[in-house]
């Protein structure tokens, strides 16, 4: 479930507004690394655009869950895969204007298929791979344009091309990745404005 709050805010000059907003449990996006290279895809229809999208296997947090947990049982049930190695590579925040929804980036190597998909009753998505170098091309061909899985390959290319590691140590390659197992659900920063009571929210199902 998601959540629609509006409250009555006091701005910087001294007036008032009203803010209207989504609460969003969080979610997480996972890199599933194969053995081959290639990279794990999912190809699934969007009900709002109306299209399919090339997408990297993700979902929501449930509430009060661990954000490895999430991510471990997502690749599962969309995939049917296992990891052995997981790495957290950082947050991103896809909708700042209306929505406090964060994703939880993930890279998962060691797969193993252990199972077949296990989706929800009204859940379709199909699996294909991609070389690194071919999603990117994907993307500056407008065939990839999902947020989220733009930012997760962004990360990856950084950090397959060892430009970059969550350490901060330039060329320290793959072997300075933070472990995921350390990682603890970031809190949420303190909102720059002044909050009012609120009217009250209003509620919507969704994704």
């Amino acid at each position: 479930m998601l959540e629609v709050r509006c409250d009555r805010v006091r701005l910087p000059n001294g007036a008032e507004s009203i803010r209207e907003y989504v609460v969003h449990p969080g979610a997480v996006v996972i890199i599933p690394v194969l053995d081959n290279g290639a990279l794990l895809f999912e190809r699934q229809f969007r009900y709002p655009l109306r299209r399919a999208f090339l997408e990297l296997p993700a979902g929501k947090i449930d509430t009060g869950e661990d954000i490895l947990l999430a991510g471990q049982r997502e690749l599962l049930e969309e995939t049917g895969y296992e990891a052995s190695s997981w790495d957290y590579l950082g947050v991103m925040h896809p909708c700042i204007g209306y929505s406090d929804e964060r994703i939880e980036i993930f890279l998962a190597r060691g797969l193993r298929q252990v199972a077949g998909q296990s989706l929800d009753h009204n859940e379709f998505l199909d699996l294909l791979e991609l070389a690194p170098e071919a999603a990117r091309e994907a993307v500056f061909r407008g065939e990839i344009t999902d947020a989220k899985t733009i930012t997760a390959l962004y990360w990856a290319e950084a950090l397959f091309s060892r430009k970059w590691s969550p350490c901060g140590s330039e060329g320290a390659g793959n072997s300075a990745i933070l472990r995921a197992a350390a990682v603890k659900s970031p809190a949420s920063p303190a909102p720059a404005e002044k909050r009012s009571p609120s009217p009250g929210p209003r509620r919507s199902s969704g994704w």
